[in-house]
């Protein structure tokens, strides 16, 4: 298994059989961290989850990859990238998504941040889409912030609704972000790096 990524903290890889069971007990099974996904999943739906994430790779070069800590080799969650499903509801089937989910106890520390800025460089830098898209629900300000923060621009335009969400989780949001626009905020965060 080989690191696709690596960033000054991070690793993001490929998936391992070792990654099943902290990937479910860490995040899918903890009702903080699925509060705006549909709520915990069972082992099964994680292991299943895993093996789409695997086959997205081999089909299209890159998925949500596992998130390594490089300080001590623990699972911190997953972010990426895939393929827009062609569901009838979300919108421009086949461009390109960036998707992170980290455990709790890896919140507040930036480590979304920086694997989700060095996911989109490597969107951009490897396979030069148009555009990055980001999706999520209204009231998930972690996510859209984190969306924000990284340069995308919600599209109200592209609102959608899933009727298994219900009045709990609201309208489907989505933010996107430009080759040209990431291109110019790609700079802003080396510029920062440097003098850090």
């Amino acid at each position: 298994m080989s690191a696709i990524i690596e960033t000054d903290r991070l690793i993001l890889r490929d998936w391992r059989d070792a990654d099943r069971e902290p990937m479910f007990r860490h995040c899918n099974s903890q009702p903080n961290v699925m509060r705006f996904l549909l709520g915990v999943q069972t082992r099964v739906k994680t292991d299943k989850m895993i093996d789409k994430f695997i086959r997205w790779q081999g089909e299209y070069g890159h998925t949500f990859w596992a998130v390594e800590r490089k300080d001590d080799g623990e699972l911190l969650g997953f972010c990426g990238l895939k393929r827009i499903n062609d569901d009838g509801v979300l919108p421009d089937p086949g461009t390109m998504e960036i998707g992170w989910r980290l455990r709790e106890d890896a919140w507040g520390r930036g480590y979304a941040r920086e694997a989700a800025a060095a996911s989109m460089s490597y969107a951009f830098d490897t396979f030069d889409p148009d555009f990055v898209s980001a999706f999520t629900v209204k009231g998930n300000a972690g996510s859209w912030g984190l969306m924000k923060r990284l340069g995308m621009v919600r599209r109200e335009d592209l609102d959608h609704w899933y009727d298994e969400w219900g009045p709990d989780l609201g309208n489907g949001i989505v933010y996107r972000i430009t080759r040209e626009d990431w291109a110019g905020k790609h700079g802003e965060f080396e510029q920062r790096k440097s003098q850090a």
